[in-house]
């Protein structure tokens, strides 16, 4: 009896019964499926949120100040720029969201707390320039 290679390999159906099974191994990640880490690890959604947060709040007012500066003239951007606050929708929104409320909250933490470093260390910063003249 002659046998090929399509008799020697038994296929494999991916299951979800934990991280030691075929589907987190090369049958999952072809699959399309995210690894069981990226489902199951207590840290990964609380790491990915605050760090959406963190590059949200640097990302979003730079690409938009830059937008509106190469579309309109110095004067209109300024007037335009406050409405990049409207951007704050994004997490408020996946807060508001109940399969994304623990994302949401993250991700506002990273937003809020970036926010209050980057504006305390000016704060900083205008302090000592001042007491220093």
């Amino acid at each position: 009896m002659v046998t090929t290679d399509d008799d020697a390999v038994a296929p494999t159906t991916p299951q979800d019964t934990g991280p030691d099974t075929a589907s987190d191994t090369a049958a999952g990640a072809t699959a399309g499926r995210p690894s069981w880490w990226h489902r199951d690890h207590p840290v990964f959604t609380p790491l990915s949120g605050f760090f959406s947060g963190l590059l949200f709040v640097l990302l979003v007012p730079s690409v938009y100040a830059a937008v509106l500066n190469a579309v309109t003239d110095d004067e209109t951007a300024t007037d335009l720029f406050p409405f990049v606050l409207v951007a704050l929708a994004v997490p408020l929104g996946l807060v508001v969201a109940p399969h994304t409320r623990r994302f949401g909250r993250y991700m506002l933490f990273g937003v809020v707390s970036t926010a209050v470093v980057v504006l305390g260390v000016a704060a900083l910063v205008v302090w000592v320039l001042v007491s220093r003249a």
